[in-house]
């Protein structure tokens, strides 16, 4: 299977089964378009009659194109078959561990935003803090499920955290005092809101949060639209000095800025324009809005052509930000085409149920954040473990290959069948696939990897841009067999 599409002036193909991403001529790309379904002879004659006039374009030019189709092919680069279909992971019955948790100290907000997933921080259920007791066991919890795995991930989230500040300090401190005694590296992040950011708050998280995610959804009017106090009056104006002084104290790494955009303002490329260059934040994040199609805010049929426009549009920006020597991140177009992800992490997905779970207030365990509060994905409880063994296995086969809609998807490679939670809110299946949110996703990789094509081809961007690190943490997962 190939993809092919044409994006700032660069032809691009990518095969999909081997990973390959080639960037052609207008021969190429229009030879390559046809080589499967017509013979040599078709071809060429389509060619000739495509490109009359044109001096390069002769009989043995499309021959010799013919033969660099064919040897990229015999490499197994272009056309590669699928060969992971027929050698499929059993993962009914492959091993997990347990690597990360997101943990919920904090189901009660400070913010009542208008669109919040979680019900205002409930979660459709009561308000309540986590004690540190229960923090611990699931700490413990953790690290008894790890099997032979190092690195331990462990979000502080809610709700709002910082309301369970003191909680959240103890719990890494006791993190802090078993890591040698288990063997285990724990690895913290904090996702606010801001309004409880401090000084105490900025020294806890450059001293112990490899990454720390702020909410901020770009321009005061976009921002205080929807992510407001209780009263009513928007929050920019509190939190955005806090987070600027957060950032500044970090040396400006190991954050995002993580914003939603809805049909409020499909435009969202002025809000993180509006971050980078108004605000000074240069690692960046933007989400759809993921809602009830009715809500006022709800991303729409009309919306997808602006949104296109945009990610486009921000990719050429920063392509140009970086030849001028002032970069900025944007999470979804972090792509290492060279190291990224192992073929079981690409079909397997984020882990959901499985290596990674959500912890409650009260110690109940749940695939992921988005599904708390759904007591019919009540996995168990920290104490006692899993004990929904039939829903865990659901997750475990819930994979790029366990939903029939991915089949003839190019990018399912990329995003292993997409989230489980909005599949469900979508479709009423963790199996299905939420179709709005794939349309994007396949856009933001076609941006992404024409911006690591401009990378790679353009000396000037060359010089400027560093080999992408191997974000990925392979610690012994055994996927690999």
């Amino acid at each position: 299977m190939i993809h092919q599409y044409k994006l700032n002036g660069y032809n691009i193909v990518l095969d999909v089964y081997s990973g390959s991403v080639h960037v052609v001529d207008e021969l190429a790309y229009d030879v390559i378009g046809m080589y499967e379904s017509h013979t040599p002879d078709e071809i060429t004659a389509a060619m000739l009659e495509k490109y009359a006039g044109n001096p390069d374009v002769t009989p043995q030019e499309i021959a010799d194109c013919l033969e660099s189709v064919e040897a990229l092919k015999a490499a197994g680069k272009l056309f590669a078959p699928d060969v992971y279909e027929d050698r499929a992971f059993d993962f009914k019955n492959r091993s997990t561990v347990v690597k990360a948790l997101c943990l919920h100290v904090a189901h009660t907000c400070n913010l009542n935003c208008e669109y919040c997933f979680a019900a205002q921080g409930k979660f459709h259920g009561d308000a309540g803090l986590m004690s540190f007791e229960t923090g611990r066991r699931a700490l413990d919890f953790l690290v008894e499920h790890s099997g032979t795995r190092r690195n331990l991930e462990v979000d502080f989230f809610g709700g709002e955290p910082l309301m369970n500040f003191e909680v959240c300090k103890q719990l890494v401190a006791y993190a802090r005092s078993i890591e040698k005694e288990k063997g285990k590296n724990f690895r913290f992040t904090l996702t606010t809101n801001g309004v409880g950011i401090n000084d105490d708050v900025i020294d806890f998280a450059n001293r112990e949060c490899v990454n720390v995610v702020l909410s901020l959804d770009g321009r005061k009017e976009v921002h205080d639209r929807l992510r407001k106090y209780i009263s009513g009056k928007g929050s920019y104006d509190d939190i955005v000095p806090k987070f600027q002084k957060l950032v500044k104290a970090r040396g400006g790494k190991g954050y995002y800025m993580r914003g939603t955009f809805t049909h409020y303002n499909p435009d969202f490329t002025n809000d993180l324009f509006h971050m980078a260059d108004d605000l000074g934040f240069t690692e960046l994040s933007m989400e759809p809005v993921v809602c009830a199609p009715g809500d006022p805010y709800a991303l729409t049929e009309d919306d997808l052509p602006i949104l296109f426009e945009q990610y486009e549009l921000l990719a050429k920006d920063m392509i140009r930000r970086e030849k001028e020597g002032r970069p900025i991140t944007f999470y979804h177009y972090i792509l290492d085409l060279k190291h990224g992800p192992c073929i079981y992490k690409r079909i397997s997905g984020c882990g959901s149920g499985t290596e990674y779970m959500a912890v409650t207030p009260w110690g109940d365990l749940y695939p992921c954040h988005q599904f708390v509060g759904d007591e019919r994905y009540k996995l168990g409880d920290i104490w006692n473990g899993v004990q929904n063994t039939e829903l865990q296995n659901e997750f475990k086969l819930c994979n790029v290959y366990a939903r029939p809609d991915c089949a003839d998807c190019w990018a399912r490679l990329y995003c292993s069948g997409g989230c489980a939670a909005n599949a469900l809110h979508a479709t009423g299946s963790i199996r299905g696939v939420y179709d709005y949110g794939c349309r994007v996703f396949r856009k933001r990789i076609e941006c992404a990897v024409m911006v690591k094509a401009a990378e790679a081809l353009d000396p000037e961007l060359r010089a400027k841009t560093a080999p992408a690190a191997n974000a990925e943490d392979c610690d012994g997962c055994g996927g690999c067999g």
